[in-house]
Formats: structure tokens, sequence, C-alpha cells
């Protein structure tokens, strides 16, 4: 199976494709074929990872190469190893959920279909991306899965806060992409292939100098920053809440921004390869993390609060993979491939989780201010205990997925005391703001009785996939057992186990720390012991600071947004005023050269000639009298010649007036000589009346 595994990405298109052009007037059908067709590209990523697991990871690439030059090469191809045969399991797991749900979630919207067509171009895409065997491929399916997610975020478009934020995920994603563009650039000069294993290769072989490879390394992982919304890149993602709930699950839980993490581990040789690379990679990673922790401790919008839990969720898998890198260059080995790869699996299933959670409670009291709930567990009881399995998961409570592979993130901080404190205070702060947000939303009693009142459990068709969900919150971190972590570490690292122990003494402080996150949110928002209001009040500048989320929005809006829009108005200015009036002058200026020319044309061209001609006419009056046709006019006309010859050669005797008496003989002559014609020319018509007469 595995060597049909470029299938598995196809069966998405093939549904997407026939939505469009054949099934959209068909809700049922286009809804049914579009999970049937990523159901088949599950069951077959679970065979590719079974064979997979058979060949104990070693790797299996077919590929074609359509441009092979001396010094470069351009390949299609598929890679399938396991963090392949993982990232399959995972999108394809999560997708067919998200798909199920929406049959309920979207139901009667106008464009149903056109939802589930979305739906599966994005499958597409990020199947596409896992399957890629080199960094080419990656990029194009990269753009793809921005593109496809833009068009989900903005569905609902005729929401202008909806339109925004697609526009802005779209934009500022593109920010990072420019940078893991100048790094495929580099990565092709340099090393003459996109392919992971001719890459890896050079790069292990020193190839390329350290500079320029600590250089592509972090323009790589620019793309990686901006998809999985890493600081500064980070803004777009809580407003792309503003999608329906199933796109937050697909796209901004398991999917897209998992992305930029899936690059990163893929790309791991490159930071292994550069200390300073892997250390920009974990210091980006631990900052992203805290600051969006603090943020989701105030935020009373559901959906928002699970969307920067998911920032920061994806700054713990960032640290740990650069750590990793960081730690290798210097002869040590960390568990951090390990536990970025094995957080992002777990992740995955409790984070859509969540965000599927949300959507079922938002369909049930329409709302997402958690301050207008409370109470719903006595009315969304499945919906209520499936999000609180997913917040024990994401607290690391033992024995829930979470607790597993969040322990390997924190191990991977050993020798590194920063990075171990930060990643207990997140830990500490992930348990207190999920916990805060189920005891606000399914505990004590409601705050809105209108809407308590109307609200119930959401359908089977919706329930279902929670349940499915729930189901690998608890157990897919199970793989990280300390008697099967071995095994599955080696499976990860392609036959090289990370031996670890189990360390009683980390899972006991981190037990700890997520149980007291859990604790100080029971007694402020359930037995109300400790005032929240009173520690806003006491905090009230932090907690200003935090709920404003830094400010980030606004320094942007000041800081970029502001003078790119001051400078295209400039530019605007410039283009009407200058561009447009040069434009402008220059038409007018011909107009008016043209009119200028038309006048010259018409009356001292077309004149002159004119003028000629009716000089030559009117000489030709005067002068067509001589011709009489008399042969005895001519006559006198040749001796009147003689003549006035004689007298100009007489007059040069006289040759002061010789120009005034020639010209007066000349004119007498003329006349003379017309008048003379004229009579002869009468003589003859009056004859030849006379004889016409007779």
């Amino acid at each position: 199976m595995t060597k049909y595994a470029f299938l598995i990405p196809l069966l998405p298109l093939l549904a997407f494709v026939l939505i469009v052009f054949f099934f959209r007037w068909k809700e049922k059908l286009s809804s049914l074929f579009a999970i049937a067709m990523i159901i088949i590209s599950w069951v077959m990523s679970v065979m590719v990872l079974l064979e997979t697991i058979a060949r104990h990871g070693a790797p299996y690439e077919a590929f074609y190469q359509f441009i092979n030059l001396p010094k470069f090469i351009l390949e299609i191809g598929i890679l399938v190893d396991p963090l392949t045969a993982v990232m399959l399991m995972v999108v394809t797991t999560v997708g067919a959920c998200v798909e199920v749900y929406s049959i309920g979630y979207m139901h009667g919207d106008p464009r149903f279909s056109r939802f589930f067509a979305y739906l599966s171009l994005f499958l597409f895409s990020m199947l596409g991306l896992v399957v890629a065997n080199n960094f080419f491929m990656i990029f194009i399916f990269w753009e793809l899965v921005g593109l496809t997610s833009y068009l989900l975020i903005g569905f609902w478009f005729e929401k202008k806060s909806a339109a925004d934020a697609c526009k802005k995920a779209f934009i500022t994603t593109r920010v990072g992409d420019l940078g893991f563009l100048v790094g495929l650039f580099m990565m092709g000069f340099y090393l003459g292939t996109f392919n992971y294993g001719g890459v890896f290769e050079k790069v292990a072989a020193g190839v390329v100098p350290a500079g320029i490879l600590t250089l592509m390394a972090i323009f790589v992982f620019g793309g990686a920053v901006g998809k999985s919304a890493q600081f500064p890149l980070h803004v777009w993602l809580p407003d792309a809440m503003e999608g329906p709930t199933p796109v937050s699950a697909l796209i901004h839980a398991a999917t897209m921004v998992a992305a930029g993490v899936y690059l990163v581990a893929r790309s791991i040789t490159l930071y292994v390869g550069s200390t300073e690379a892997s250390l920009v990679v974990a210091v980006i990673g631990i900052v992203t993390s805290v600051m969006a922790a603090t943020i989701a401790l105030v935020q009373n919008d559901i959906k928002r609060v699970l969307a920067y839990s998911t920032i920061s969720q994806l700054g713990y898998m960032i640290m740990a993979l650069g750590l990793y890198g960081y730690d290798t260059s210097l002869g040590h080995h960390s568990a951090g491939f390990y536990a970025g790869t094995f957080h992002l699996m777990t992740h995955a299933f409790f984070k859509g989780l969540l965000f599927l959670g949300a959507g079922s409670v938002i369909h049930a009291v329409h709302t997402n201010d958690i301050q207008d709930m409370g109470g719903l567990l006595s009315k969304t009881k499945i919906t209520a205990y499936t999000f609180m399995i997913a917040s024990l998961s994401i607290s690391g409570i033992f024995p829930f997925s979470g607790f597993w592979s969040k322990d390997e993130v924190i191990a991977s901080t050993g020798g590194h005391p920063i990075f171990m404190f930060l990643t207990l205070v997140v830990a500490f702060m992930t348990a207190f703001y999920m916990w805060r947000l189920c005891f606000l939303t399914f505990f004590g009693k409601p705050r809105d009785q209108h809407r308590f009142e109307h609200a119930h459990e959401s359908p089977k068709v919706m329930t279902v996939p929670l349940m499915i969900l729930a189901f690998l919150s608890i157990f897919a971190g199970w793989v990280g057992l300390p008697w099967l972590s071995n095994g599955f570490s080696s499976f990860v690292f392609h036959g090289e186990a990370y031996k670890t122990e189990a360390s009683w003494l980390m899972m006991t402080i981190s037990t700890i720390v997520a149980g007291s996150g859990i604790v100080v949110a029971y007694l402020m928002y359930y037995k109300k012991v400790i005032s929240p209001e009173r520690m806003m009040e006491r905090f009230k500048p932090i907690y200003t600071l935090l709920y404003n989320k830094y400010y980030f929005d606004e320094l942007y809006q000041v800081g970029v947004l502001n003078p790119v829009m001051a400078f295209g108005r400039l530019m605007w200015k410039f283009d009407a005023k200058v561009i447009d009036g040069l434009v402008n002058f220059t038409g007018w200026f011909t107009i008016v050269w043209a009119d200028i020319q038309q006048w010259f044309d018409k009356w001292i061209i077309d004149g002159a000639v004119n003028g000629s001609g009716w000089l030559v006419r009117q000489g030709a009056n005067v002068l067509k009298f001589i011709q009489s046709g008399s042969m005895q006019f001519y006559a006198l006309f040749i001796l009147t010649g003689i003549v006035l010859f004689g007298i100009f050669k007489f007059e040069l005797v006289f040759i002061s007036y010789r120009w005034p008496t020639l010209s007066i003989i000349f004119i007498l002559s003329v006349v003379l000589l017309a008048g003379v014609s004229r009579m002869i020319q009468g003589g003859y018509e009056t004859n030849e009346n006379a004889e016409s007469e007779e």
C-alpha cells in the first residue's frame, strides 16, 4: 500500500472536483462523498503506518525528475517515513471527524456544498505537503494550504470581521513565506537540489559554509513562524476564529498551524548543523508559548482562549525541536525531536476535540462569550464531559495523552534551567485558563437565563466525533509509556531509539504544577474563595495589558499598517498628480500640437499650394490671349521681341536708366500685344460668325 501513498491526497482532491462540477446542487451527496473520500484516505493511512512499522521505520521514496541539469535537479515525488506516517494518521483522523461534525454544524447554511468542497481541497493540500519528498513540492502545497485557509476563514465573507480576518491571515503568513522562499533560493543555489535526502547529505558533509547554513535555516524557519503563528507573526490566528468552528478545529488546531512544526521537524538536519539557528528556534518557541499563555488567562471568547492556547502549545513544540538541534550540535543527545513530534500528535487530538466542543457549546447557546454561559453541564453532558477530558489532557494530568507528551517536552529542557522554568510556568497557566474556561462554561449558575433555557445537546452527528477524539485524547499518548517509549522513539528516530528512563521526579513536579493551576481555577471560579474581580482591580495594569493582547494589533497598526497606508496614499497622490499629470499633459500637448499642425497645414501649406495655383491661374488668364492662332500675331510678337532685345542692347549705354525703361517698355509691349491679340481674335470670331450665317 505504501507505493500507492500518493493516492491519499488525491482522493480529497477528487471530492473537491466532483463537488464543484457535479454535486454542488445536492448537499447530502456532496457531504457524504467528501466524507467517504477522507475515510478511504484514513484507511490507506492506517495501512501505510502499519507497513512503515513493519519496515522498522525504513523510508520509502518514489520520484520523477522533470528537470535534470548538471548543477540542479528538480523532482516530483513522495517520501513515506515515520514522520510522514504519523502525520498522515493525524490529518486524516482529525479531518474525518471534522467533516462528519460539519454535517450538523453547517446544516442549513446556503453554501453547504461549497464548505465541503473547500474542506476537501484543504485536506488535499495538507496531505500533499506531508507526503512530498522535497522542499520545492512542500512549498507548492504550503501556498495552497494558505489559499484554502483564506477561503475557509472568510467562508462567511458577508461578515466584515470574517472578511478582514481572512485577509489578515493571508497577508501575515505571506510575510513568513517570503523568508521560506529566500531559504529555498539559497538551498537551490548552494546545494543544487531540493530533495530532502540530497539536501541533508550535503549539509552533513559540510558543503554549505556555516554562516550560509545559519541564514538558510533561519529563513526556512520564517515560513514556520508565519504558518504556526509564532511571535511576532502570531496576530492572525486569534482573528481566524471568525471562520466556522469546524474550520478552527481542522486548520488552526490540527493541520495548518501544525504544518510549521512539521516543516521544522522535517528540516531538523539544518538546525543540527547550526547552533545559532537552533537557538533562535528555541527562543522564539518559548517566548511565543509564555506570551500566548498569559493572554489566554483573561480572554472571554471561548474560541479565542483556545486560539491562544494553540499558539502557546505550538511554541512548546517549536522550543523542543530547537533545543534538539542546539543540544545535538554541542555533542549532547536531547529528546527534543521526539518530544516535539510526539506532542504534535497528541495535541492534534485534544485540541481538535476542544474546538469541536466549543462549537457544540456555541451551537447550544449561540454566543462565544463564556461570561454569558454557566451551568451547561446539565444541558450538554456529552459536550461537557468530552471537553473536560480534553482539558485534563492539555493540562498534562495523568494518565491522559497530554501528560506523556508534555512531560517529554519538559524533559527536553534538561540542562537549560531557564527553559525548564518557563515550560513549567506555561504548564501552570495552561491548566488554569483551561479550567477557568470549564468552570465558567459548565458549572455554577447560568449567567444568562434565556440562553440557558434554550440550550440543548448537539445532534449525534456532532457528538460522535467528540467521543472519538475524547478516546484518542485519553489513549493516543500511551505510546509514550516508559516501557513502550523506546519502541515508539525508535520508530520516530528511524531505528535509533531515544533511551529514556521514567523520571518520577519530573512527572511528580509537572503533575503538581498542572494540578495547582486547576486548584487555583477551582477556588476562583467555582468556590469563589478568591475573587477574580478583586484580583483584576489589584493587578489592573497587568490585566489590561493581557486583555488587550500586549497591544500587538495596535503596535502593528501604528508601526506597520499606518506607515504602509500612508506610503500607499503618497504613492496614489504621486500617481494622480505627477504620473497622471504627466500623462494628461502629454495628451493635452499632443492635442494642441495637432491643432497647430492642422492650422499650419490648412493655412500655410495648403495656402501656399492654393496661392501658387491661383497665381498661375491668374497669369494664365492674362497670358492666354497670346495664343491667338494667328500667324500675323506671332510675327508681330517675334518682331516685338527683336525690338525689345535691340532696345536692351541700346540701354547698356544708359545703364542708370536701363531697368526703369525696360520695365515701362515691357509693360507697354505686353499691353500692346494683348490688345492686338484681342482685336485679332475678335476679328476671327466675327468672320467665323459671318461665315456661319451664310
